[in-house]
């Protein structure tokens, strides 16, 4: 039986993660966490999520929780995950993480780490891994005589921008076409800039209404132009991610992972 302790257990995404793992079979969650001044805290999980009663009071403490879980999915913030990785390599345990916003150095930073279990990924649609796939081939075959804009849509609510997963897609069109991801990426456009040069990827990013999650990846050329898009229309289709997820990696050796290697798309 795999123990899961989840973070954010009393918002949208934690309950619904907490009510997926209740279903699951071989499952069951273990602790429920959230911040120190919630008001929940030391109130039933599952009546919090609104799954039934689960005789697991909600907590603070990560450390504790983690005495007793085997995995801890965490979709919080770049801060918050980067001190629960601590936690949980102290304790030999393993981490899902579907928080956004971290900077380079950090992403470089989690994946050189090889003291515990880390399954590590901007987004766990399986679809949108899918995406990440064709992007990269698409690029490298249609090379630098197409123009590739990246255009992102999430909700009002979203703090970070663009979103992990655009910039995922404009890593995988930077090696496949020897680019730089950091570099060459042109965050929107303003003024008189002059005509586009072909060795830049173009990234924008839409903020409106309850948006879940869309993205498109524009291949432009003289005459025609490509575009790959995936959709999300239901958060349920990241937490049925990150359940998978925090299934498999308990299984595996320490080390860092993404949605990649459980769809062996490698």
């Amino acid at each position: 039986m795999v123990k899961v302790a989840v973070t954010g257990a009393a918002g949208r995404m934690g309950g619904l993660i907490a009510r997926l793992v209740n279903e699951a079979d071989g499952m069951l969650v273990g602790a429920g966490l959230e911040r120190p001044e919630h008001p929940s805290l030391g109130e039933d999980l599952g009546l919090v999520a609104g799954y039934g009663k689960a005789d697991v009071p909600l907590t603070c403490d990560v450390a504790a929780a983690m005495e007793s879980c085997d995995v801890l999915v965490d979709f919080t913030t770049a801060e918050v995950s980067l001190n629960n990785i601590e936690i949980v390599a102290k304790a030999k345990k393993a981490i899902v993480i579907g928080s956004t916003g971290f900077t380079p150095e950090e992403k470089e930073s989690i994946r050189a780490r090889n003291d515990c279990r880390i399954f590590f990924t901007p987004n766990m649609s399986v679809g949108m891994n899918i995406l990440f796939k064709l992007v990269h081939e698409a690029a490298r075959l249609l090379g630098e005589d197409y123009d590739v804009e990246i255009v992102e849509t999430h909700h009002r609510f979203k703090k970070d921008a663009p979103s992990g997963s655009a910039k995922r897609l404009a890593e995988e069109v930077a090696n496949a076409l020897g680019l730089n991801a950091a570099s060459d990426c042109v965050n929107g456009r303003e003024g008189i800039v002059g005509e586009r040069t072909a060795k830049e990827i173009g990234m924008h990013a839409v903020r409106a209404g309850d948006v879940v999650g869309d993205h498109t990846v524009i291949f432009g050329t003289l005459g025609e132009r490509l575009e790959l898009t995936h959709k999300a229309s239901s958060r349920e289709t990241f937490a049925r991610g990150a359940v998978k997820a925090a299934e498999w990696i308990v299984t595996q050796p320490p080390g860092v992972y993404e949605m990649m290697d459980l769809l062996n798309l490698k």
